[in-house]
């Protein structure tokens, strides 16, 4: 009866969490938001109390706090002061472009590919290929489009604001009380269960934040190699372009190729005037060299440090898991599902170390706790 007890109160607090994520769902988003953040912060807190002083006295945990949420803001105010002036640029480029003249500069290898395609039989014969990709970008990049993207931004404003101060102000006690967040989860817990929450619940942390901070590093190692390239190259807005590469290089798989699409497109319209065949056909297909090259570079450099001293799985673990992500919320899935199967391995191994599955999946995991724990 005992263990039949624990488990059920076990089951009733699963219930219990699962209920206040779902009804909270909000509430919950921007205190996980606030615990990345504090993660993310925790080296810069320690740096501050450590190496910051005001005459002969180190500064305090809430003046510490408040320089870390300042150098939050400072980071973010510089890339948007570096960014945001090129984006606005190119959106009314975009918006002005003459889709007929790039359907005319495209007119002649447009055509020899249309009819392969028709030859193949993937498009009607009647279809015309330069005007099915005219009244596709026209209609996702025309004047009245990007006015109502706008229109729909600033309308989400007034929520973006009460979420960023909602954010800020729980980040703000999780730096200066650096378990808190653990003390509440623990609470909603069983007391006999105290000490697995709180060893998973480190274990999580410790795994998301290496992951996170690789995260970082991986896109500012594809903007440079980008837009490094791309500049000397030649290419206009060198630097937004490896920015974007970078930032849609999160979602799984099929980032990069969206970036490269948007790298051919920004390359497309700023160069309408040259020839295609001796000028613009040589310069896409550098653009495309050099998307194939920061993927390699990606592949076979980046992710595989991130994913081995980070999440700790085998590439075929995430490939799997990235799909599953795939299939219950799209791409928004695909980009949660990384981090999300890190904490369910983390509380899989704290609850359920029993089962061989289990034991398998977080081998590694318990190969680094233990030399941690040597190390300690």
């Amino acid at each position: 009866m005992k263990i039949s007890n624990r488990t059920l109160a076990l089951i009733a607090s699963f219930l219990l969490i699962g209920a206040l994520v779902y009804y909270f769902s909000d509430i919950v988003a921007y205190t996980l938001i606030a615990w990345v953040l504090s993660m993310v912060g925790k080296p810069l807190m320690n740096f501050y109390q450590q190496y910051i002083r005001i005459w002969k006295f180190r500064i305090g945990t809430n003046l510490a706090a408040v320089l870390t949420l300042l150098t939050f803001f400072l980071v973010v105010g510089l890339l948007i002061r570096i960014f945001l002036p090129p984006i606005i640029e190119q959106v009314n480029n975009l918006a002005g472009v003459d889709y007929h003249a790039i359907a005319q500069v495209l007119q002649e290898p447009l055509r020899n590919l249309e009819d392969e395609l028709h030859a193949i039989g993937i498009i009607n014969p009647t279809d015309s290929l330069a005007k099915m990709l005219e009244s596709t970008f026209s209609n996702w990049l025309e004047p009245a489009t990007i006015g109502v993207l706008f229109g729909n931004l600033i309308a989400a404003a007034g929520s973006i604001l009460v979420g960023t101060a909602a954010v800020l102000f729980i980040t703000f006690f999780f730096l200066r009380e650096q378990g808190l967040f653990v003390n509440f989860v623990v609470a909603l817990m069983p007391e006999q269960y105290s000490a697995q929450v709180r060893k998973a619940i480190d274990d999580s942390a410790t795994m998301l934040s290496r992951y996170f901070r690789g995260l970082l590093l991986q896109m500012l190692s594809i903007t440079v190699f980008v837009s490094f390239f791309l500049s000397i190259l030649g290419v206009k807005n060198a630097l937004l372009i490896g920015f974007i590469a970078a930032f849609l290089n999160i979602i799984p798989y099929i980032g990069p190729i969206i970036g490269a699409v948007f790298g051919v497109i920004f390359t497309i319209s700023s160069g309408l005037q040259l020839d295609f065949y001796t000028e613009l056909l040589p310069l896409i297909i550098k653009v495309v060299a050099v998307f194939a090259g920061a993927q390699a570079f990606d592949n076979y450099v980046l992710q595989p440090v991130i994913f081995s001293k980070s999440v700790l799985a085998h590439p075929l673990e995430i490939f799997i898991v990235v799909l599953m992500g795939a299939k219950l919320n799209g791409i928004l899935g695909m980009v949660l599902a990384i981090p999300a199967y890190t904490v369910l391995r983390a509380v899989a191994r704290a609850f359920l170390s029993e089962f061989n599955i289990v034991k398998h999946l977080t081998e590694r995991m318990a190969k680094v706790g233990g030399r941690n724990d040597e190390q300690t």
